[in-house]
C-alpha cells in the first residue's frame, strides 16, 4: 500500500492490517454502542450490529468505479493482488484492530458498557469495506478461519465466478446495479471485458446457495429505471434475499454526484413494489432510516429471522 493511500485511510479512521487489509468502526456499529440504533441486517437478519466487524483484504483494489461508491476509488490501486497478507494474519489483526478503534469509547458516558465488553470478540464478520474481496487471492482460506469465529457476510460486484464457487460465507451479496449492460457501463465503469456476462454467471450461482442476496443500489436518473428488466433478472437466478436500497450521498460519492441523486425512502419503497409485481416476491421487511426494502419469494421472515438468530447468536 502506497504511504499516501494510508495515511488517507487512517485520517478516514481506517485501522490497516500488514499490507492490504484493513477494519473500520461501522457508524450503526457506533449507534449500537450508544442504543441509538442498529444497521438493517438486525432488523432483517437478526445480526447484532455491536458484534459486527467490517474488513477487507483487498482495500483499494477493484475491477469497477461504480460512479456511487463512496470509497476512495481514485485511489485504487489496481486489480491484481501481487503482495497480500495471510489469512490468519488477516484475522488476528483485524480483531486486534477492532479493539483499538474501540479503546476510546470507553470513556464516552453514553456507550452501553456491557455491549462494548461484547464488542471485543466480534461475531459477525462483513467483507464488505474497501474494494472487490475476490481478488484477495486466499479468499477462500480467510473465509473458513472467520467462520471457526462467527459468521461472514460476503459482497461481492460479481465479476469473479470462478471465485465465488469456491467460498462457502454465511451469506453471499452480489450487487445488480444496473437492469442492463448499457447503464451497467455506465454506472458501474468496469476496467476488464465481458464484465455483464461475467456477472450474470455469478448470479447463476445463487440458486444453488443457502443464504444468497442480490443487492440493488438505486441512482436517481442513473439505474432507477426499468424495474421489470430487473424482475426478469431477480426471477431468472432466484436468490433468498433481495435488498433493494438507496444510494447514500456520503463519502467520496459526494465529488461524483449531487444529493438529489439520493432517492428517498417512499421512492424505494414506490420502485420495489414495481419490482415485486413483476418479480413474484413479496416486500417483507424495510427501514426507512437506512432506505432499504427487503424482499422474499415467500414472506417466511419469522422463520428467517428466527434461523438466523439461531447462526448468529
Amino acid at each position: 500500500m502506497r504511504p499516501e493511500i494510508k495515511r488517507l485511510l487512517e485520517n478516514q479512521h481506517y485501522k490497516i492490517v500488514g499490507n492490504s487489509s484493513a477494519v473500520k468502526i461501522c457508524a450503526w456499529t457506533k449507534k449500537s454502542l450508544r442504543d441509538e440504533g442498529f444497521c438493517y441486517k438486525q432488523k432483517f437478519y437478526g445480526i447484532k450490529s455491536h458484534l459486527c466487524c467490517q474488513i477487507a483484504p483487498s482495500v483499494n483494489y477493484c475491477q469497477q468505479s461504480c460512479v456511487f461508491c463512496w470509497r476512495p476509488i481514485e485511489h485504487t490501486e489496481g486489480m491484481e493482488m501481487k503482495e497480500f497478507d495471510g489469512p490468519k494474519d488477516i484475522v488476528k489483526g483485524v480483531i486486534e484492530g477492532q479493539r483499538k478503534l474501540l479503546s476510546g469509547f470507553g470513556g464516552n458516558e453514553k456507550v452501553n458498557k456491557k455491549k462494548l465488553k461484547e464488542a471485543q470478540n466480534p461475531r459477525q464478520f462483513a467483507i464488505s469495506l474497501s474494494g472487490e474481496p475476490t481478488l484477495y487471492p486466499k479468499l477462500d482460506v480467510l473465509i473458513k478461519e472467520l467462520n471457526k469465529i462467527g459468521t461472514t457476510f460476503v459482497v461481492s460486484n460479481g465479476l469473479n465466478p470462478e471465485v465465488l464457487k469456491k467460498i462457502k460465507p454465511t451469506q453471499l451479496y452480489i450487487s445488480l446495479d444496473a437492469p442492463d449492460e448499457k447503464i451497467y457501463k455506465k454506472v458501474c465503469r468496469p476496467n476488464v471485458k465481458e464484465t455483464w456476462k461475467k456477472l450474470m454467471e455469478s448470479l447463476s450461482l445463487l440458486k444453488n446457495i443457502k443464504r444468497s442476496t442480490i443487492r440493488i443500489t438505486l441512482v436517481k436518473g442513473l439505474n432507477m429505471v426499468y424495474p421489470e428488466k430487473y424482475a426478469e433478472i431477480i426471477k431468472k437466478y432466484s436468490p433468498k434475499f433481495v435488498e433493494i436500497k438507496a444510494y447514500m450521498n456520503v463519502g467520496y460519492s459526494k465529488h461524483r454526484l449531487d444529493i438529489k441523486k439520493m432517492p428517498l425512502h417512499d421512492e424505494i419503497v414506490e420502485f420495489s413494489q414495481k419490482i415485486s409485481e413483476k418479480s413474484g416476491y413479496k416486500i417483507i421487511d424495510e427501514k426507512k432510516e437506512s432506505r432499504v426494502v427487503l424482499l422474499m419469494k415467500e414472506d417466511k421472515s419469522r422463520i428467517s429471522n428466527s434461523l438466523f438468530k439461531a447462526i448468529f447468536l
